[in-house]
């Protein structure tokens, strides 16, 4: 399976971004994708999962609120909505596969997109 993240960028505080996941390959050993990010001197961290058939959605209690994912099972895309950014947000937001239904470690993931960047300034 390979991903493609994209969408990141430079953002001001209470902005909106939306990033995108594409998945491309032997999808079919994909069972749920999840977003992950990585601030600067920190460990990554799960932010949210969802299912691909059910649809079911997890977040990390920091994004609930702000944060929406969905996906389009035709384009084999998955969505993160990030509205109300605040600066502890800044961080490389990674996108996963995973063949866990519900995945919400890194451990569950199997394969990971290359990164994108998003800067939330004050």
């Amino acid at each position: 399976v390979q991903l493609q993240a994209s969408g990141g960028g430079l953002v001001q505080a209470g902005g909106s971004l939306r990033l995108s996941c594409a998945a491309s390959g032997r999808t079919f050993r994909s069972y749920a994708m999840g977003w992950f990010r990585q601030a600067p001197g920190k460990e990554r961290e799960f932010v949210a999962a969802i299912s691909w058939s059910v649809g079911s959605t997890y977040l990390t209690d920091s994004v609930k609120g702000r944060f929406t994912i969905s996906r389009d099972n035709a384009k084999n895309t998955v969505y993160l909505q990030m509205n109300d950014l605040i600066p502890e947000d800044t961080a490389v937001y990674y996108c996963a596969s995973s063949r866990d239904t519900r995945a919400t470690t890194m451990r569950q993931y199997d394969y990971w997109g290359q990164g994108t960047q998003v800067t939330v300034s004050s």
